[in-house]
């Protein structure tokens, strides 16, 4: 990752404020369907730190398969989104709701085809990564 999404060593040492908008950029290339964008909150590749970020997804783009060898939590901002777990069914999630996916467990994640989706994720760094990317979704697995 690149720009706002070079992981830091560490998180913050002391009291730090992003302010609303701060820090928005597009998302890496080759982790979903099409483009959208992030804010960064908290970054590290240190053991035991979080990373945090709030994303901005426009209808019908979701995540490649990934997982978090920490686990995940998804907390849903706005809008209308489908998540899934590797043997599971898409299950859609609406403003409010909060999604945990286990250490290891296989997902995706991303906004209905006709609402934009927002969330908060939160997860912790193992072994100097946060995520592990996989294949894109198949649109079979979006329809089902």
């Amino acid at each position: 990752m690149t720009g706002s999404f070079e992981m830091q060593s560490s998180c913050p040492s002391a009291m730090t404020i992003r302010r609303a908008g701060d820090g928005i950029a597009a998302a890496p290339a080759g982790v979903s369907n099409g483009s959208f964008l992030v804010q960064m909150l908290l970054s590290s590749r240190t053991d035991g730190e979080m990373t945090a970020m709030r994303t901005f997804i426009p209808p019908g783009v979701v995540t490649n398969w990934h997982s978090h060898p920490c686990g995940q939590l998804l907390f849903v901002l706005d809008g209308v989104g489908i998540v899934q777990r590797d043997g599971g069914d898409p299950v859609e999630v609406r403003s409010g709701d909060s999604v945990w996916f286990a250490p290891g467990e296989r997902h995706w994640h991303g906004a209905a085809p006709s609402s934009p989706f927002g969330y908060l994720s939160v997860q912790p760094v193992r072994l100097g990564t946060a995520v592990h990317w996989m294949e894109a979704v198949d649109q079979g697995d979006l329809s089902r």
